[in-house]
């Protein structure tokens, strides 16, 4: 997959419900979850909800385990645990995180994510354990 073309949009109801897109296309094999965030995805102070920076930090989190897979980022991986911490306010305007592998074997893959702000301020990072899902019990 060449990078650029490994753009996902609209393929599950959350991904439409908060319009997130995901990239699996980068040479890195690196996932990234960017959204630009508007006033749908602010709490009552008026800055991204950790409840979405969380989708955000999973999506890039379980594409990137995918990623040790298949190069379109689609097999299945199930999130065992995920811990996020929540290091500064995200703002209006774009978001990414974007996910690293740590560790792992055949079944069970250690990520870790940054949400960080287009101007590089650091919103939450996040790091979880992702269970590849058997080919017969994928849906």
């Amino acid at each position: 997959m060449t990078p650029g073309h490994g753009i996902i949009r609209d393929e599950t109801g959350t991904q439409r419900l908060i319009g997130y897109t995901l990239d699996v296309g980068q040479p890195d094999r690196r996932a990234r979850c960017r959204l630009v965030v508007d006033e749908r995805h602010t709490n009552r102070h008026g800055v991204l909800h950790g409840g979405i920076a969380a989708v955000l930090l999973d999506n890039a989190c379980g594409a990137t385990a995918s990623l040790t897979l298949d190069d379109s980022g689609r097999q299945p991986f199930l999130t065992i645990s995920l811990n996020t911490d929540f290091i500064g306010a995200g703002r209006p305007g774009g978001v990414t995180a974007t996910g690293r592998v740590i560790g792992g074997g055949r079944s069970l893959v250690f990520v870790g994510a940054d949400l960080v702000q287009d101007d590089g301020t650091l919103i939450a990072t996040a790091s979880g354990v992702f269970k590849r899902v058997p080919a017969e019990a994928a849906p």
